[in-house]
């Protein structure tokens, strides 16, 4: 037998690929650090691909994404490797010699990330179609190494929901609802019929549960972090592979598929398919993992022009004008907010409506209203905001048009996504499809308009309905339909940023059901959330660096003149490690709360390029749902800042544990509030902060230095 083996890496991260002359390509290793030049102790038995065609299913039976017939056909042919701008690149390709399908699997990652982006592009160079039914972006054996078990990993996974976003738990992976030891070895050494799943349907990426996850093995504390780079359907699984008679547990990352989605693709000869991208970053435990992801999504957006600095918003929405803006509403509300030193200011949902009552079912056309802003028009008002310092932004829904909106009848039934020749409608919306060109040329229109004879800056580009399973016009599928349609969505927002490089955009579908870095990638913030619940919202903004990175986590704080002295701080304090996503009645407040908020927006201003070049600590682990105390660390090489919410009923001392700062000395002073009334201990020798709180349902910001 010949055995070929690939190492490859940049040395922050390696990965080592095997193939034999009867079995394809596996990923025998993926790990931080440099590559080793020994053969592999032990190789994965699941293949690097997984494909799935009309003819071509499971290679022995089972309801997973693995051991597919193509997939275990597939050899060895041929690699490439590449290094440019930053980033270093391997294209693995093989054969199926059945079909003649052509298999690349490229990896790239960016220098000095220990992370991997991978893809795959099926090519039918055979004589014969064929329908896809599924393609990997990566299938793997999870660590593949001496001593490995399945019975020491934990997967950690994220669930979310419209206001209850980033809720994370750890579950071992042997577990009652995960993958049993169920005795494999003796029923002549075949795999397991299930999977354990997680699926996100239609457009909405991360409204079911997250696109992000990590797999920690709790003996020897390897870690790996992954996720799925797309803004439409997507499915990952572990399942559990017989290799030398021991349990291998296998991951699989993959975009929209048949059994989950609908999604059928036929490929003519000469024709090609490629997957969705994913990334896999690798450390020591779960934290180290997504640090590593953390790193790699800053290379990912690197990729593409940002716009410069890190604008402190104010938006009129939460808890404050609620989508009912007016000139007399605003003004004194952009007075109140340019005060207190934001530097752009965002007009929300409403600004189009002449109605004065339920605009739902009828946006699409998207021109001001001439009865809510009487004097000067809309003009007018984004007029104040310059003159009062701030750029100015609007709110927009630009995916969907209302079915009593006049664009309804003025753009043709192919503008829209359909079923059975019917437009898909939804909560009183149709639905537009970015394949067409009239849609695209319609939204177009409108942003140029809003940009250029407007002059806005600044976009909340929002998103709250779905689009159910696709579209079968112009389709071989409906799950085929929608991601093209999704690919579409994607190209139009480079589009737009290409003719108007100067815009920050806001990525929202009902607060962050659409938080996936196929969207980060190209837009600059992201709203964490819809919650207007100012103790509700902490474990959204303490898990929301898990999942993006903290400079685009846009967390809500939204300080109200009723509000206590303490809860002001409060919800202030929320929004204060990531972007400062302000909101609330300014404009109503004493100038002793006005001026606290003027302090909470001072600091953050100065501490937010070191929030650009942090990686996330959690002391207290990603918080449940309910927990009475919640905490968040972002830490550069020389300072951690450290954000802690009391939210139970009794005050106590906490006890946080910052491990990269053991065996120091360290100075703790109060960041936000400047002055505190809370007592802070530190143990040097374990690397353990004790806080206590002053009292209960309080939160404060602290930032923690080095003293050798």
């Amino acid at each position: 037998m010949n055995r070929t083996i690939l190492h490859w890496g940049t040395g922050a991260v390696s990965a080592v690929l095997v193939s034999d002359d009867d079995a394809p390509v596996r990923l025998a290793s993926l790990q931080a650090g440099p590559s080793q030049s020994a053969e592999p102790t032990l190789v994965p038995a699941q293949p690097l691909v997984e494909v799935f065609a009309l003819g071509h299913g499971h290679a022995r039976a089972n309801l997973r994404h693995t051991a597919s017939a193509i997939g275990d056909r597939l050899r060895y042919a041929t690699h490439t490797t590449q290094q440019s701008a930053g980033w270093r690149s391997l294209v693995v390709e093989q054969i199926d010699p059945a079909t003649g399908l052509r298999v690349r699997s490229t990896l790239r990652a960016a220098e000095g990330v220990a992370a991997v982006q991978t893809w795959t592009e099926v090519v039918n160079e055979g004589a014969a179609p064929l329908v896809l039914l599924a393609v990997t972006s990566l299938a793997t054996g999870a660590f593949s190494a001496e001593g490995d078990s399945i019975d020491d990993v934990d997967l950690h996974t994220g669930y979310g929901d419209w206001l209850g976003e980033s809720r994370w738990e750890r579950v071992p992976v042997r577990s009652q609802r995960g993958l049993v030891q169920m005795g494999l070895p003796s029923h002549q050494d075949q795999d397991a019929r299930g999977a354990l799943g997680i699926t996100s349907r239609s457009t909405w990426s991360s409204s079911e549960r997250m696109p992000t996850g990590v797999l920690e093995n709790r003996a020897t504390g390897s870690a790996w972090a992954w996720q799925v780079e797309h803004n439409g359907a997507w499915h990952a699984e572990l399942g559990e592979r017989l290799r030398d008679r021991e349990g291998e547990l296998a991951l699989v990352l993959m975009g929209p598929c048949d059994t989950e989605h609908q999604w059928t693709q036929p490929i003519a000869p000469g024709e090609s398919f490629t997957t969705v991208p994913v990334s896999v970053a690798v450390g020591g435990g779960w934290q180290g993992a997504l640090q590593a992801l953390t790193q790699h999504r800053r290379a990912l957006r690197a990729e593409r022009p940002q716009p410069e600095g890190l604008p402190v918003i104010f938006n009129d929405y939460m808890n404050t004008l609620m989508g009912d803006p007016t000139t007399a509403k605003l003004l004194p509300l952009i007075d109140a907010a340019a005060a207190a030193g934001a530097e752009y200011f965002c007009v929300d949902a409403g600004w189009y409506d002449d109605s004065l009552t339920d605009w739902w079912d009828s946006v699409g056309e998207w021109e001001p209203s001439t009865v809510r802003f009487p004097d000067g028009g809309l003009a007018a008002v984004l007029d104040h905001i310059r003159a009062a310092g701030m750029a100015p932004g609007l709110w927009l829904e630009p995916e969907v048009i209302g079915v009593r909106s006049p664009m309804a009848d003025r753009l043709p039934d192919s503008a829209f996504l359909q079923r059975e020749g019917h437009r898909v409608v939804e909560h009183g919306r149709f639905h537009l499809d970015l394949r067409s060109a009239e849609a695209r040329a319609h939204l177009d229109r409108v942003v140029d308009s809003l940009v250029l004879d407007l002059g806005v800056r600044y976009f909340k580009l929002d998103y709250n309905i779905t689009a159910g399973p696709g579209t079968d016009l112009d389709a071989p599928s409906l799950g085929a339909g929608l991601l093209a349609h999704n690919r579409a969505h994607l190209t139009w927002l480079e589009g737009l940023l290409e003719r108007h490089p100067g815009l920050v955009i806001e990525n929202c579908a009902s607060g962050a059901q659409r938080m996936d870095y196929a969207m980060l990638t190209r837009l600059h913030l992201q709203s964490t959330s819809d919650q207007q619940e100012l103790l509700l919202y902490p474990p959204v903004a303490a898990a929301a660096p898990a999942s993006l990175l903290p400079e685009q986590a846009g967390n809500w704080a939204y300080p109200q003149p009723a509000m206590s002295d303490e809860e002001i701080l409060f919800t202030l304090a929320t929004g204060m490690l990531g972007r400062l996503y302000l909101s609330g009645r300014l404009d109503l407040m004493t100038s002793e709360q006005l001026a606290t908020v003027r302090q909470a927006v001072v600091t953050h201003q100065a501490i937010r390029e070191d929030l650009a070049r942090s990686l996330p600590v959690w002391p207290l682990g990603l918080p449940a749902w309910d927990a009475p105390e919640v905490a968040l660390g972002l830490a550069t090489d020389d300072t951690t800042y450290l954000t802690v919410w009391a939210r139970g009923d009794e005050a106590g001392e906490i006890d946080l544990p910052l491990a990269h700062l053991a065996g120091r000395d360290v100075e703790v002073e109060p960041l936000f509030p400047p002055t505190s009334s809370w007592a802070t201990r530190w143990s040097r020798a374990d690397g353990v902060l004790h806080v206590t709180p002053s009292a209960t349902r309080t939160a404060r910001v602290l930032r923690i230095r080095p003293q050798s």
